[in-house]
C-alpha cells in the first residue's frame, strides 16, 4: 500500500519509477523461505530447482559454525527439538522425515547426518561449499533463473508491479552473474514489452555492450570513467606518477598489480569456486582422447584462463563462442600460455569452450563465464586497487587505474556510439569515492607539486609502523572528505582505513586483522586532520578550490553528454564520501530542499544541478538529436550541435555566447552559452 501511494505520488509530478532488480541471487540465510522448505525436504523440495546447488556434491553445505562441529557438540551447544537444528539463537530446519528432536552428542551427531544439509565452521566456505553464491559472499545464494519456471516465480512481483503501472523502468543489476544474460534479458523483454530496461554492465577498456541485448543501455560506469578522464591533467599526471614512485618505492605497472591480486583472490577467496571448476574441466575433458589431464595441469589451466581474461566475461552459449568472444580467449590462450609448464590442456580446454559439444562443455562454459566476472571485481576494484594507490580518483568501478587519461579521439569515437538512453553516473552506492570526493582527488593532477608537499610534510606525523604506500593513500582519503565534521571525520577515516587495508590484503585481513598497523593508520589520519584542522597548509587550500571547479565541470558533463544523468542521493549538493558503508549515510532531505539558495560551493553545486536539468527538461529535441565532440586544445571544451544551434560547455577557457552559467576564472572557469 505505501508503494503504491509512492507511486501515484510520484506519476502526479510527472516521474516515473524505476525498480532495481536482482535476479542473480537471494539471502542465504533461513529467513528465506524458499530455501528453509530446501533444508526439510532437500532435492524433494520444490524449491530445491530454484537454487543454484550442486546436490552431486552431497548435502548443502551451511558454513554458518563460529567454531568447528566437533569442539561445539563436545561443549553442549547444539540441541534439537520441534523440529529446529538449534545453537547459539539459531534455528535450522531439520529434515521432514526424519526424527524432529535429539538429546546428547552420539544422538546430536547421528540426527546431524540424516540432514539435507552439513553444518560446518565457517572457515570451511573455502573449500567446500556447493552453492553457487555472489562474489564470494558466501550469504547471497545464485537463483537459476534461466530456468523458465524459476524466472517466473522469481519474477513474479516484478511482472505485476510493472503491468499494473507502478513501475516504469527495470534496472537489472549484476547481469554478468547469470547463466545467459542475452537469453535473461530476451525473456524479460517479452514479459514486460513496454518499458525501458538498463542493466548494470561494467565494461573494460574498449568493450562494447553487445547490440543484440533486449536493453536500452548499460547504468553508466564507463561514463564516469570518460569524465574523470577528460578532466584528469595529462602533464599533472605524469608528474604525479613520478612522485608516487619515488615516494612509495612501487615500479610495477598497474597491470602486475592486477595479476597478483587475480592469483590471491582465486587461491583464497574464490578457492571453492576454482576446485569446482577444475571438477567441471575434468568432466568435459573426460572423453577427450587428445589429452590426459590431471587435478594439478587442469588447476594450472583454469587459473591460466580466468587470469587471462581482460574483461569480466565472454557469452558463450550452446551455438558456440561469437567471433569477438574466439578471438578473446584465443588471446587468452597466447598470454598465458607462455609461462605453463604444458599448454596442451589450456589449449584442450579453451576449444571446448568456444565450442562446446557437450552438456559437460556447457557446464564449464557456464560457470568459466560467471565465476571470472567475479574474479575481477574482487581482484581489481576490491584488492589491487587498494594495493596501487597512485592516484584514487581511477581506482574506481568500471575504471582503469593505468588509464587515468584519454585522447580526444577515442573519447569522441565514445561519445559518437552512445545512446541518448544510457545512464551517465559520477556516484552509486558502490562506488569508491564518491563524485565530489574524486574531483578533490583528480584536482591533485592539476596540482602536483601542491600534493607531494603535503605528503612529504606528513610524513613526521605517521608512525613507523605505517609503510609509504599507507601514508600516500591516506593523505589522499583525509583530502577526499576534508571540511566534514571534527569527530565525524575522524570516525569515518578510521572506519575506511580498516576497510581498505583489509581488502588490500597485504598488511591486514578481513579474517585476521592486524591490529598494529591498522591502529597505526588510524593514529596517521587522526594526526593529519587534527594538524590540517590547526593550521591549514596553503597547498591543501588550492587543491579544494581547484577540486571545487572541477566538481561543477563534472555536473555539467554528465547532464550534458549523450544520455542522460543519474542523479545519487543527496549528490544535488555537496557530496563527499568514500567507499561503502560510508556512501551510504543519511540523507538530510530538508537541507538539501534549500541548498540551491545558499552560498558557496554545495549551493552553486544545487543551483547549477536545477539550471542543468530545467535545460534538459525545456530543451528535449535537441539533446536527442545533438552531435557531440570533445576539444582540449584549449581548455576542455564539449559542443553539442543539432538543427542549426550549438550548445557549448568549456572548462579552462572564456567564451563569448549566451550564457546559461558562468563560475570561476582562468584554469577553473566554467561556461555553458548557447552560441
Amino acid at each position: 500500500e505505501g508503494f503504491e501511494r509512492l507511486a501515484e505520488a510520484a506519476h502526479a509530478r510527472n516521474l516515473g519509477i524505476i525498480l532495481d532488480i536482482v535476479p542473480n541471487h537471494t539471502a542465504f540465510v533461513l529467513e528465506n523461505d524458499w530455501l528453509c522448505d530446501v533444508l526439510r525436504h532437500g532435492e524433494h523440495s520444490r524449491f530445491a530447482p530454484y537454487f543454484d546447488i550442486d546436490w552431486r556434491a552431497g548435502p548443502l553445505v551451511l558454513p554458518l559454525l563460529p567454531e568447528p562441529i566437533g569442539i561445539m557438540l563436545d561443549r553442549g551447544d547444539f540441541s534439537a527439538s520441534d523440529g529446529f537444528w538449534v545453537f547459539e539463537g539459531v534455528k535450522v530446519p531439520l529434515a521432514a522425515e526424519g526424527p524432529q528432536q535429539a538429546n546428547g552428542r552420539d544422538d546430536l551427531l547421528a540426527l546431524h547426518a540424516q540432514q539435507h544439509w552439513r553444518l560446518h565452521h565457517w572457515e570451511l566456505e573455502r573449500d567446500g561449499i556447493t552453492h553457487r553464491r555472489f562474489f564470494n559472499v558466501t550469504a547471497l545464494i545464485g537463483m537459476r533463473v534461466e530456468d523458465p519456471s524459476v524466472f517466473t516465480a522469481t519474477h513474479a512481483l516484478i511482472v505485476d508491479l510493472v503491468r499494473s503501472g507502478l513501475v516504469d523502468g527495470l534496472r537489472v543489476d549484476h547481469i554478468d552473474g547469470l547463466a545467459d544474460p542475452k537469453a535473461y534479458l530476451e525473456r524479460l523483454a517479452a514479459v514486460v514489452p513496454d518499458i525501458p530496461i538498463w542493466v548494470e554492465k561494467i565494461l573494460v577498456g574498449r568493450e562494447n555492450l553487445d547490440p543484440e541485448w533486449k536493453t536500452i543501455g548499460t547504468t553508466g560506469y564507463e561514463a564516469a570513467r570518460l569524465i574523470a578522464q577528460l578532466l584528469t591533467d595529462v602533464d599533472g599526471m605524469e608528474t604525479l606518477d613520478a612522485h608516487w614512485r619515488d615516494y612509495t618505492g612501487i615500479s610495477k605497472p598497474f597491470s602486475e598489480a592486477l595479476a597478483i591480486a587475480k592469483r590471491d583472490i582465486m587461491h583464497n577467496e574464490l578457492a571453492a569456486e576454482l576446485h569446482q571448476l577444475v571438477g567441471l574441466a575434468a568432466a568435459a575433458l573426460a572423453d577427450d582422447p587428445a589429452v590426459e589431464a590431471g587435478p594439478e595441469g587442469l588447476r594450472e589451466a583454469i587459473t591460466g584462463l580466468l587470469s587471462g581474461m581482460r574483461q569480466y566475461r565472454t557469452y558463450i552459449d550452446a551455438s558456440g563462442a561469437s567471433a569477438a568472444d574466439r578471438q578473446l580467449i584465443e588471446a587468452v590462450v597466447d598470454q598465458t600460455g607462455g609461462g605453463l609448464r604444458s599448454t596442451r590442456i589450456l589449449e584442450r580446454l579453451a576449444e571446448h569452450l568456444v565450442t562446446p559439444r557437450t552438456q559437460a562443455d556447457q557446464k564449464l562454459a557456464t560457470r568459466l563465464q560467471q565465476v571470472s566476472g567475479a574474479l575481477l571485481a574482487k581482484a581489481q576494484e576490491d584488492t589491487a586497487g587498494f594495493r596501487w594507490t597512485r592516484y584514487l580518483a581511477a581506482n574506481e568501478v568500471g575504471a582503469e587505474p593505468d588509464e587515468a587519461t584519454i585522447q580526444d579521439d577515442e573519447a569522441n569515437a565514445f561519445l559518437a556510439g552512445r545512446r541518448t538512453s544510457e545512464m551517465t553516473l559520477t556516484s552509486t552506492h558502490d562506488t569508491k569515492r564518491s563524485e565530489d570526493s574524486r574531483m578533490r582527488l583528480v584536482a591533485i593532477s592539476h596540482q602536483p607539486e601542491a600534493f607531494n608537499r603535503l605528503v612529504r610534510n606528513a610524513d613526521r606525523l605517521a608512525p613507523a609502523a605505517l609503510s609509504p604506500r599507507w601514508r600516500w593513500y591516506i593523505v589522499q582519503s583525509v583530502l577526499a572528505l576534508w571540511g566534514e565534521a571534527p569527530g565525524e571525520l575522524e570516525e569515518r577515516l578510521r572506519e575506511h582505513n580498516r576497510k581498505a587495508m583489509r581488502e588490500a590484503k597485504i598488511d591486514s585481513f578481513w579474517t585476521r586483522p592486524h591490529s598494529e598497523t591498522e591502529a597505526a593508520a588510524d593514529a596517521f589520519s587522526d594526526a593529519l586532520s587534527a594538524h590540517w584542522r590547526k593550521n591549514a597548509p596553503q597547498d591543501l587550500d588550492r587543491i579544494i578550490e581547484t577540486g571545487e571547479a572541477l566538481s561543477l565541470a563534472q555536473l555539467a558533463l554528465k547532464c550534458l553528454l549523450p544520455g542522460f544523468p543519474d542523479i545519487y542521493r543527496g549528490g544535488e549538493g555537496a557530496f563527499f564520501a568514500l567507499t561503502d558503508p560510508d556512501n551510504r549515510r543519511p540523507v538530510d532531505w530538508q537541507a538539501l530542499a534549500g541548498l540551491s539558495e545558499t552560498d558557496g560551493f554545495a549551493g552553486q553545486k544545487a543551483a547549477l544541478t536545477r539550471i542543468l536539468l530545467a535545460l534538459r527538461r525545456d530543451e528535449p529535441d535537441f539533446f536527442t538529436n545533438a552531435s557531440a565532440e570533445i576539444d582540449r586544445s584549449r581548455g576542455l571544451c564539449l559542443r553539442r550541435k543539432a538543427g542549426g544551434r550549438t550548445l557549448v560547455m568549456t572548462f579552462g577557457t572564456d567564451i563569448e555566447g549566451m550564457s546559461i552559467w558562468h563560475s570561476g576564472a582562468g584554469d577553473g572557469a566554467l561556461t555553458i552559452a548557447w552560441l
